[in-house]
């Protein structure tokens, strides 16, 4: 494999083949290509080059790794700024995340920063930003609606009106939770609305009744199902079938075409929608466990080092992120399945959808299968993982610890920034690469933080995991 000749410090860095971890498989970079081939794209000032943008290198000087660079860290931001916006409506705020929002995206504006190593601290430092942002939104969901605990859910729909909520905004199902008291309107989380049923102040409310669902990309299907409106709370909506858009009704900066928008917090029209709806039938499906959120997995701390110290516990897994239609999702599935009886595996995100219909079994009296969230609590597990390296006198890297991400967007990006802030190492990361990195700037996280693709088989993943040396 022949390296790309080295045109920045970046390239410099990354000249040479590269490496390929255990249970990777590394993207493949040819030689430099012909110039007619698009190796980037950018057309954000007006020297864009035929007047439609620069394919190759920026009329500016930019080449495809700055270009890269600032792409990542532009989806990094967008990602802090969803969180932000969710811990700002809990009342948390910090000005240092406003004030790395605006420096971050000024780096990124033309003739402003050509130096892929400063780019390259800056998405670091993105990462540190998203983890404040996340303690921030995490602190802010405790003190509204109090500590989360293992909760058992009822999934499936009870006799009567409801209204589905769908998205991720815990504040505005509490609000709608509010307004339906006294109308006989029962409320069912879905996608990412789940992990609602682990906060006391939430659960304890007679009007949120149960989940209905599972990840957004099956909302086409399960929305026409549904006879009730459904509210969208944040990402993740699609456009709606004619069927169901007249039921479809968003919040906050949601919204779609032909779509009915809520303004200021009044629900009385999701509420008088969902009276004059065709009442949902009494169906139960199952019963499952939510709640095991960073304080509740820690209450067991002192006996998830013994057993681990003991050789009763293998390994942790943290399995989520997000979900997504792609077939080779299933991979995640499969990972799960195949994971030691005596190991733990941690999930969070939507991609939780992908390994929470299948029996993991118990293990030292726990459900080998602790749900740990929404996709922002993605703190709790660094929590949880961070306690025990603590408690084991080692760094989070030496832990039994394997993480395994699906990502789709732009929240995850700024999650997987989080994580290679801290140092983490060993990463295996699907069911693609991230499109807007280059080969160089691949190579060069693959080369400091292990960064690993998601294999064709997970049982051939998981013997090169046993077979690798920790990392460093």
């Amino acid at each position: 494999m022949t390296s790309w000749p080295p045109r920045t410090r970046l390239a410099q860095l990354c000249c040479g083949h590269a490496r390929s971890p255990a249970g990777a498989r590394a993207a493949r970079v040819g030689p430099q290509p012909s110039r007619s081939v698009m190796t980037m794209f950018c057309n954000q000032c007006e020297q864009a080059s035929h007047g439609t943008g620069c394919t190759t290198a920026g009329v500016c000087g930019k080449d495809e790794d700055v270009q890269s660079l600032q792409e990542l860290l532009i989806y990094g931001v967008k990602g802090v700024a969803a969180y932000a916006h969710h811990a700002r409506k809990l009342g948390m705020r910090d000005e240092r995340v406003n004030g790395f929002l605006e420096e971050a995206l000024f780096s990124t504006l033309t003739n402003v920063s050509f130096d892929p190593e400063a780019l390259l601290e800056l998405c670091m430092e993105c990462g540190q930003v998203n983890l404040l942002v996340m303690r921030m939104l995490d602190e802010g969901h405790r003190m509204r609606f109090g500590e989360p605990q293992p909760a058992m859910v009822r999934e499936g729909t009870v006799a009567g009106p409801g209204i589905l909520v769908s998205g991720h905004d815990l504040s505005d199902l509490a609000e709608l939770l509010r307004q339906c008291e006294g109308t006989g309107v029962r409320v069912y989380t879905h996608g990412e609305m789940l992990p609602a049923h682990a906060y006391p102040e939430l659960a304890g409310h007679p009007n949120l009744v149960g989940h209905y669902g599972s990840a957004w990309q099956h909302q086409k299907a399960e929305f026409l199902a549904f006879s009730g409106p459904i509210l969208m709370t944040s990402n993740c909506v699609l456009p709606p079938k004619e069927a169901y858009r007249d039921r479809l009704f968003t919040t906050g900066v949601t919204a779609v075409p032909g779509g009915r928008r809520v303004r200021g917090g009044d629900f009385s029209e999701v509420i008088q929608a969902a009276l004059a709806s065709p009442p949902l039938p009494d169906r139960f499906v199952r019963e499952t466990e939510v709640g095991y959120h960073h304080e509740a997995i820690l209450a067991h701390a002192g006996a998830i080092v013994e057993a681990v110290k003991a050789g009763k516990i293998s390994r942790f897994f943290l399995i989520g992120g997000c979900d997504g239609p792609e077939a080779a999702r299933s991979y995640f599935t499969d990972y799960a399945a195949q994971t030691p009886r005596d190991s733990f595996i941690l999930t969070l995100g939507c991609g939780k959808y992908r390994i929470r219909n299948q029996d993991h079994g118990t293990h030292l009296g726990l459900p080998r299968l602790l749900d740990m969230g929404q996709c922002n609590d993605a703190y709790g597990a660094l929590r949880v993982a961070g306690a025990l390296a603590q408690a084991l006198g080692c760094g989070v890297n030496q832990l039994p610890l394997t993480l395994v991400i699906s990502w789709l967007e732009q929240k995850a990006v700024a999650v997987l920034l989080t994580l290679l802030s801290l140092g983490v190492k060993g990463i295996v990361l699907g069911p693609r690469l991230p499109a807007f990195l280059s080969p160089n700037v691949l190579r060069l996280l693959q080369q400091r933080y292990d960064l690993r693709l998601t294999g064709r088989a997970p049982s051939m993943d998981l013997l090169q995991l046993h077979r690798a040396p920790a990392s460093a």
